[in-house]
């Protein structure tokens, strides 16, 4: 008996499928949905989103994305936040943002929820890095690190009190406590 291989979706015959909920994501020819956000999660993007959001938006330096589709170098991956120099971010010609979004991030940062597969998320990011992302983030709400992805792939580890890369003319101080701490209101 012959085994029958599948074949692997295209990028173009992801793109005509209808959205999913969570959203479904799609590299290296494979489709995967993302896990439904839970509350560690959902704490850590909005205050990222906030707190980059207030020192760039109003100047035009920056904005930040919660759960953005981005298409770029025959992939389409949904970042828990994307970061996007105002210069970048697209435009319809009427101002209004455009709806789709064909290029990298210049900051893509991903929250590891605990279904996920620490090496499928860290891909997603050095597939941006392959694809001219400045800077990647990947959150470990568990063991409370974070790994930076920089150009050419290189990877760091951020814990405790160590401070965080951040893309250049964005003036954020964050330390990784600083980050972690945002999940405790007492």
């Amino acid at each position: 008996m012959i085994a029958s291989v599948e074949p692997k979706p295209t990028l173009e015959e992801f793109l005509k499928l209808p959205e999913t909920e969570p959203a479904s994501e799609f590299l290296d020819g494979e489709i995967i949905q993302k896990p439904m956000p839970q509350g560690e999660h959902s704490v850590l993007q909005g205050e990222l989103c906030k707190t980059i959001d207030q020192v760039t938006k109003t100047q035009k330096i920056a904005r930040a994305f919660p759960e953005l589709y981005c298409t770029f170098g025959g992939a389409s991956i949904v970042p828990d936040v994307a970061v996007f120099r105002w210069e970048r971010i697209p435009f319809l010609p009427s101002g209004r943002i455009a709806n789709r979004f064909e290029i990298n991030p210049d900051w893509s940062i991903e929250i590891l929820s605990p279904s996920q597969s620490q090496t499928k998320v860290l891909s997603k990011l050095l597939h941006c890095s392959r694809h001219g992302t400045e800077l990647g983030w990947l959150l470990d709400p568990e063991e409370e690190s974070i790994l930076a992805v920089f150009p050419g792939q290189k990877v760091e580890l951020y814990k405790g009190a160590a401070l965080l890369p951040i893309i250049e003319k964005i003036e954020l101080e964050l330390t990784v406590d600083t980050v972690f701490s945002w999940l405790s209101f007492g």
